[in-house]
């Protein structure tokens, strides 16, 4: 009997997309974002999903924000019928390019995306709460049949405890030679935006409660990390009981979903 042939990962079959796409430009001009609005033909977006609870105070280790930065870093909530995201597994999030496989009924679209705007800090907000934050963004490269930048972004609102899981997306249809692409992308464009929102907040949630069911949270990547913030940022009552919950760092490896 043959031995069973195991298939080469994504990001090698597709090298020479991600090397044509680490020389694009970008099709979205970040520094005019404020003249980005629904007046000028864009469409802003905004999706959010509860994921658990955890307690008041900076965010555990091994709870629901850190499984939700894993999640985002992997890429692994997008719906993957709809959406799949390849990329060298050793890049840094700040500047990794990704090649995005687009499927819509028999058909199959890549286009290119370049990730930015990592963050992860306490932000104060109007009603005296704090809330720590930690995402990214990505802007379309060009040859993407959309210009845009579409942010994802996991909260932990200090006082409370919640933990919600955010979409933010700037967006408008770029320049589609093909004729038969150019109707259909007007015709399903928006409802395929909205089901890659939908499912990617449902994904998210049930990812994450899947890795804190087997207790496999550690961060698979050095980056920005809320969870070491210095507490002198924090309201004193915050940082009191941030210290009285016990923060036990799980030994088993990080959790990939491979979709």
């Amino acid at each position: 009997m043959r031995p069973r042939r195991t298939r080469p990962p994504l990001y090698e079959v597709q090298k020479a997309r991600l090397e044509e796409y680490s020389q694009a430009k970008s099709s979205f001009d970040e520094q005019r974002v404020s003249e980005y609005t629904a007046e000028h033909g864009w469409h802003i977006d905004d999706y959010e999903q509860e994921l658990p609870p955890e307690q008041p105070g900076i965010p555990e280790s091994g709870g629901s924000f850190g499984a939700a930065q894993q999640v985002l870093r992997n890429y692994s909530f997008p719906p993957p019928n709809l959406i799949t995201g390849i990329f060298l597994p050793d890049s840094p999030l700040q500047d990794r390019v990704m090649v995005l496989r687009a499927r819509f009924l028999v058909f199959t679209f890549w286009f290119g995306v370049r990730v930015g705007g990592v963050v992860g800090e306490i932000r104060p907000l109007p009603d005296g709460e704090h809330e720590a934050v930690w995402g990214y963004h990505y802007t379309t490269l060009e040859g993407h049949y959309e210009q845009g930048q579409i942010e994802f972004t996991v909260h932990k609102y200090l006082n409370s405890g919640r933990v919600v899981f955010k979409i933010h997306a700037i967006s408008k249809t770029g320049h589609i030679r093909n004729p038969l692409y150019r109707l259909g992308f007007r015709l399903f464009g928006r409802m395929l935006q909205r089901r890659f929102a939908f499912q990617s907040l449902a994904r998210t949630r049930a990812q994450v409660e899947d890795m804190l069911r087997r207790n496999v949270t550690r961060p698979a990547e050095a980056g920005p990390q809320v969870e070491v913030v210095d507490k002198k940022d924090v309201p004193q009552k915050v940082v009191e009981k941030t210290d009285a919950v016990p923060k036990d760092t799980p030994d088993t490896p990080p959790h990939t979903d491979q979709s």
